[in-house]
This record gives C-alpha cells, structure tokens and sequence, in this order.
C-alpha cells in the first residue's frame, strides 16, 4: 500500500494514498464534526459541517471527500473554519423544527450537539424551506421539517435494504428528502424496517408510539395483561441507561415489567423454541416428502414483506410458522388462557421488540386466530425504556427477577435468534437431534455465524448433506434469491433477516449517536447473545420443559392439527 506524508494542525502523520482528510485526521485522534457522512455508505459531503483549510488551496474544502497527497498541510479549527461551521449550522437549523424539548431526539441528537460544541446561541436567518407535514399514517412517522437533508435514510433504504421508497427531490430551497408522489410510506413497498430511523441525526423519522395504549391497557382492571421480551432486548436495554452494550439485563427488565404493572412477565425465548418445534418439523417434512426447497425463514416481519413485494416466485418457499412473537401471542390467548382460567378476549399481549417491522407484523390480518389477534400491542427497546423512565424506575439498582413459569423457561436456542445465523444454529441443534436419534454435544454451528452479509455452509448430519445459506439485510436477500433464480445457486433451507447483524441492530433499537462506533457497538450485543447461550443449562429448543410440557397438554405433536390453526399462517403477494 502507498503511504504519504501530510501535516494536519502541525502533527506529522503517514497516510494510504487513497485516504480521505478526515480519515487522516482520525488517525491522528483529530475528531473533525460530520452529519451527512456514514462510512462506506454515504460519503457525498453534503452537509459542509466537516470542512477544513489546505494550505495554498482556495476556498475551505469538506474533509470526508477530499482526498489526501503528499505535503498536505491542514488546519482543522482555524477561526474560519470554527466561523464556517457555525454558519452552515445556523443555516440549517433555519429550516429545522426547533421543539427540542418535545422531541423524542431530545438530548441524542446529532445536530443538537454540534450546534451545543460550535457555541450556535440564535439563528441569525429566515426560514427559507418547506418541506411538509408530519405523516403519521405508517409505522414509521416521517417529520419533514426536522429534516437537514443529510440523505443517510435513503442510503440505507436504497443501498443497504434495496427498497428505495425515500429519496431526494426537487431543486434548491425546495429540496426534500421524502417518498414517491410525497405519499405516506405505508402506500409503498417500505417495509418497515426501521434502518432509516436508527441512521437519521435527528427526530426525522420515528416509530410510531404505542406506549400511550401500553399505559391505557395496564391500567384497565378488565383486563389481564402479559408482555413478553424479545432475545435482542436483554443486550441493549441497558444502553438507554448508561450500561455498556451487550449487557444481559435480563433480569433488571423483568423486575422494571413488574414494576410497570404486568399481569404476567413472559419470555420471547419460549416461542422462539417452539418455531424451532415447528418449523425443524417443517424442515424434515420438505426433505423427506418431496416439499418445495429452499425452505426459508419467516421469524422476520420486514423480510416477509419485502419478500411479498419483489420475489411472488418464493412466497411458497417460506415457513408457515409463525414468527416467535405471533406464536406467543397465539399460545397466550389460547393455552395459557385455558390453563389460568381467563377469558381469551380478556387477554391483551404486548410485545417488547428490538424491530420496528414487529407492530406491522401485528397488526396483519392473516395473522388471526378466530378474529382475535395475537398480539395486541408492540413497543420497541426504545419505547420501553420510554415507559421505565416515565415511571422513575432507577434501572440499573434494580434487582433480578425471573419470568413467570408457564411460558417463561427457554434454551439458548431460543436466545441465539437475536442474531443473523440464530434460527438457522437453533433449528440444526434440534434437527441434528432428531435426524441422529442422540443428544449431540456438538452444537455450535460456527459455519453459519459471522457478519457477513451471506454465509453459505454444507451441514453433513446423519449421512445428509443440507445445502444452508444464512442472509441479513434485504439487499443481501436480493443477491441471493437472484442467484437461485439464476440456477446459479441451490439450498436446503436459507435463514434470511432484515436487519444487518439481525435483530441486536433491529430498527426500535436504542440509537447510537456515535455512528462511527455502529459496529463494535453491534458486535457487543452479539456476544451478549452468545454469552447467554454458553451460559444456559438448556441450550437445545425440544430440551425445554415446558414446550415439551404444552405438546403433551394441548397440541399432541409439532406439526399436529392444533398447531396449525395456531401457529401457522399464509403470506400474500403485494
């Protein structure tokens, strides 16, 4: 690799050739501001915030664009340059929705915290730009007029998931960043996803909140209500309460959900076991009887709607299984109502979920057992710990509790599907299992693990050789269905999420303000998620007592009548 040498703010410093200003200075632990810029997905200096002086150049120049050569002298924070950006932020604060204080960005806020580094007290200039109004009709509410056009929402939405339904339009001060035609989102192919609002600098894009049906129906004495929790919260939760990512704060969140008013404290983990039960059984049935291959995953809600609208071809490929939220939702108002003696119309079921995608999963009318849904409400990570600080609940001196029995023991099986590769290593566990008639002590499938986008892996178990594919983020999904389609690939089973990293990085996920730590951020909770795994007693989904304990009671077998109607469902073409 070539190396040059250039001076930034009088520090010597050897370079690539091929690196950026910024990236220089970085080097150097020389923090220049940005806002517009993502590494390696939105480096288009659109923003101005991060430009320097050259010396003998003219004019100042944005760092994250301009390259290096050698002899390069830089000044970082000259007064014109601390003059410049104060300026452009005045700027663009000019057309920004100013409601700090009733913005749920309030105090993690990119653009509230330059404007606090860079010392901008009023702004100085008119508001020049109008860019609409709130739309509230999606999952995702879009705010045009807190906006700064730093288009890192349809980087991620183009690039990343290969949706594209947000992008730039019209010219100068009518610029905006919104959907085709302006319409809502929902009149689109979004898919709810919610990667555009975790890379917004500021309250751009939300989700919808639903804590105020959450607080309406804990305090409604007629009901009885139950919450469960996804794997990915337990790793994240305490980031929204300055513990370091990839805590399990598993036992802190069952105490808060007690303390919020919960009926009953339940674990996702539970039902992600039982998909496996259904789905592994699903898996054999393909293989041994002649089925449609791939069979692929259907645990993630923004996957099986991107998949509705771009691939028809594979609709038949996906698992009828539920996803593990719907298949807690549907056991909940059927056999633990039965066993508690409740009416199944008195049970209302919330979701705590690290995904955005999970309220429209829902709200999905094929989702219903006997016209009643089988989740009643979702929060997301975010909206949870919304509602534990509205209740002055001191989070981190909580102590530990357990979830309630019945539907609350789960393997590291189930904890594993907050990865990318989870479903995939828990089902082979279980399907190793079954195909071998022993209970294997090799169980961690490390050919499936990993961040890349597609990890392709032979499984040979029992003399069978299974072809597995493991996808996360929408566009990797495109990449790989189109080679199948090609007949330049073929599989057994794929596991597909649509979240890079899976749901540790799911859209309802606490927000990291420091975008250039995402990753090593993501990579914590991660092996949170493995470090609950190692860490249980039950690591094998049809080990878990109290599935075993509900087949025996109330469904016969997996893949039996009953939990068909249950926990089965169909997918649409849109």
């Amino acid at each position: 690799m070539e190396m040059i040498n250039i001076k930034i703010d009088g520090l010597d410093v050897s370079v690539p050739k091929s690196a950026t200003i910024l990236q220089a200075a970085r080097q150097l632990q020389i923090e220049i501001p940005t806002l517009c810029y993502m590494k390696g997905l939105n480096e288009v200096g659109s923003c101005r915030i991060c430009v320097v002086e050259v010396e003998g150049w003219r004019g100042l120049h944005p760092a994250c664009v301009t390259k290096v050569s050698e002899g390069l002298s830089v000044k970082t924070s000259s007064s014109t340059v601390r003059e410049s950006r104060k300026n452009i932020l005045e700027l663009i604060m000019a057309n920004h929705d100013r409601e700090c204080l009733s913005c749920p960005r309030n105090q993690n806020c990119e653009l509230q915290k330059l404007c606090n580094e860079m010392g901008v007290e009023a702004v100085p200039y008119e508001k020049r730009a109008d860019r609409g109004t709130i739309d509230k009709s999606s999952y995702i509410v879009r705010d045009p007029g807190k906006c700064v056009l730093c288009g890192r929402c349809a980087a991620v939405c183009s690039d990343i998931q290969n949706v594209g339904v947000i992008n730039y339009a019209h010219r100068g001060a009518h610029t905006s960043v919104t959907t085709p035609y302006g319409d809502s989102l929902s009149e689109h192919s979004c898919i709810n996803c919610g990667q555009c609002i975790k890379i917004c600098p500021v309250g751009a894009l939300q989700e919808r909140d639903d804590t105020g049906k959450v607080w309406n129906a804990v305090e409604d004495n007629e009901l009885h209500v139950v919450v469960q929790t996804a794997p990915a919260v337990r790793v994240a939760l305490g980031e929204e309460f300055g513990m370091q990512p990839g805590t399990d704060v598993e036992g802190k969140m069952v105490t808060a959900l007690k303390r919020l008013g919960f009926d009953r404290v339940f674990d996702t983990n539970f039902s992600a076991d039982l998909t496996i039960m259904e789905e592994g059984t699903e898996l054999l049935n393909r293989l041994n009887n002649g089925g449609r291959l791939p069979l692929i995953t259907s645990c993630s809600p923004g996957w099986i709607k991107f998949c509705e609208h771009n691939y028809h071809d594979f609709i038949d490929n996906l698992s009828s299984c539920k996803s593990p939220q719907q298949m807690f939702g549907a056991v909940a108002k059927s056999y633990y109502a039965h066993k508690a003696g409740i009416d199944a119309k008195k049970v209302f079921v919330v979701s705590v979920m690290p995904c955005t995608a999970k309220k429209f999963e829902a709200d999905r009318e094929e989702l219903k057992v006997d016209g009643l849904r089988d989740v009643d409400a979702v929060i997301t990570t975010r909206e949870l710990a919304k509602m534990i600080k509205q209740s002055g609940i001191q989070f981190a001196e909580l102590p530990d509790s357990g979830f309630d029995s019945l539907m609350g023991v789960s393997t590291g099986a189930g904890a594993i599907f907050g990865n990318t590769g989870g479903v995939m290593e828990a089902a082979l566990r279980t399907v190793a299992d079954l195909l071998t008639a022993k209970d294997l002590n090799d169980i961690e499938y490390t050919s499936v693990r990993g961040m890349e986008g597609i990890r392709e892996a032979n499984v040979v178990i029992n003399g069978m050789d299974l072809r597995v594919a493991v996808v996360n983020g929408t566009a990797n999904a495109s990449k790989l269905l189109d080679k199948i389609r090609s007949g330049e690939a073929a599989y057994h089973f794929i596991e597909v999420m649509a979240c890079p990293g899976g749901c540790v990085n799911g859209g309802g996920q606490p927000i990291i303000m420091d975008k250039s730590a995402a990753e090593e951020v993501k990579r914590m909770r991660i092996e949170g998620i493995y470090g609950i795994d190692r860490d249980r007693e039950l690591r094998k989904s049809h080990k878990n007592p109290e599935i075993k304990e509900m087949y025996e009671e109330y469904m016969d077998n997996p893949g039996s009548h009953k939990a068909h109607q249950l926990l089965h469902t169909h997918y649409v073409k849109r």
